[in-house]
């Protein structure tokens, strides 16, 4: 039940993935409480962190004093990777990730994330800067390929365990699929063959029946969770248990469930500020009250309050039918 990530033990072997505007430290706190085998950050843009736009450096707050946590850094120039690997590493980061996977447009446009598949020989010169940069483990984090013509993950991940490179996780979908269709999880195994690193399969794996289908046919050392885990922070300390035998997550239901979401509430709130925070957690807030079947208007009302104080009075109300739904 264990991956081993260089000198580190990813124990169980259920990685929370990185994603844009929801996997920040309150978030990532959350889910380690339950227990995940680590978490990474939101994409972190490299050039913008060194260059210290505002609002960056908050999505790169790291949680150093947590163990596995990582930061996934993006960009198409070796300089600011470096750069940016540094700096975070300098703050506490364990652990770095190199995004090669996001498919927006705005990222791919600028010749980052998936679109780094295209030209991978560039790629490697992303990826050794930022191993050259830092003595904790680099990570790699891509996709299948850019489309159905160009499937070169395997030489991709093969190449970039020869430069340093001491895990890669794989979305089992090309660029060009988005997040449309199924993720071909049985594609990842090409990647599996190719390196001796672990490989650890992502993509559409949302409950353990998901989780352990995805191992059997990638036949990778772990997987990543991500859109799944929205609404259910135990998600994946649940998987952890369901197929490593650890500890079975305390699923808060009822009054537990309320104070759990109140806390991450105001947990956003004070890592935000007010302003920026009540934004923030309406997506998790909607999240949660799908959970629960929130009646509509209940729901509007507490998405659209800038009250805090009133938000977190009308949360007992509208997730007190998810007793029966969470259990």
């Amino acid at each position: 039940m264990t991956l081993r990530l260089a000198e580190k033990d990813l124990t169980p072997p259920v990685l929370l993935a990185p994603m844009a505007g929801i996997t920040d430290r309150p978030f990532r706190d959350l889910v380690m409480r339950f227990g995940a085998g680590m978490v990474v950050s939101e994409m972190v843009a490299s050039q913008e962190m060194v260059q210290a736009k505002p609002g960056v450096r908050e999505r790169a707050e790291l949680s150093a004093d947590v163990e596995n946590t990582a930061v996934q850094l993006a960009g198409r120039e070796a300089h600011w990777m470096a750069e940016a690997a540094r700096q975070v590493v300098d703050r506490g980061a364990r652990v770095i990730d190199i995004n090669m996977g996001c498919p927006a447009k705005k990222v791919t446009n600028g010749y980052s994330g998936s679109a780094l598949l295209k030209t991978p020989d560039h790629a490697l010169t992303l990826i050794e800067a930022v191993v050259d940069a830092v003595d904790v483990p680099v990570t790699l984090k891509t996709r299948l390929g850019w489309d159905d013509k160009l499937l070169n993950a395997p030489d991709v991940a093969r190449r970039a365990q020869d430069a340093g490179i001491r895990m890669v996780t794989i979305h089992g979908r090309t660029r060009c699929q988005f997040y449309k269709g199924r993720a071909d999880w049985q594609a990842i195994r090409a990647v599996k063959e190719a390196v001796s690193i672990p490989v650890v399969a992502n993509g559409d794996i949302i409950d353990t029946e998901a989780a352990q289908t995805a191992l059997v046919q990638s036949g990778a050392d772990g997987v990543m969770v991500g859109r799944g885990a929205q609404g259910k922070p135990w998600l994946l300390a649940q998987i952890c248990h369901d197929l490593y035998g650890a500890a079975a997550p305390d699923i808060p239901v009822g009054a537990d469930l309320i104070e759990m979401v109140r806390a991450h509430y105001q947990a956003m709130l004070s890592f935000y500020g007010t302003e920026l925070g009540l934004r923030v957690a309406r997506k998790h807030l909607g999240w949660y009250m799908d959970e629960a079947r929130t009646p509509a208007t209940l729901r509007r009302a507490v998405l659209t309050s800038r009250d805090p104080d009133e938000v977190l009075q009308l949360l007992g109300d509208a997730l007190n039918s998810s007793a029966e739904v969470a259990a």
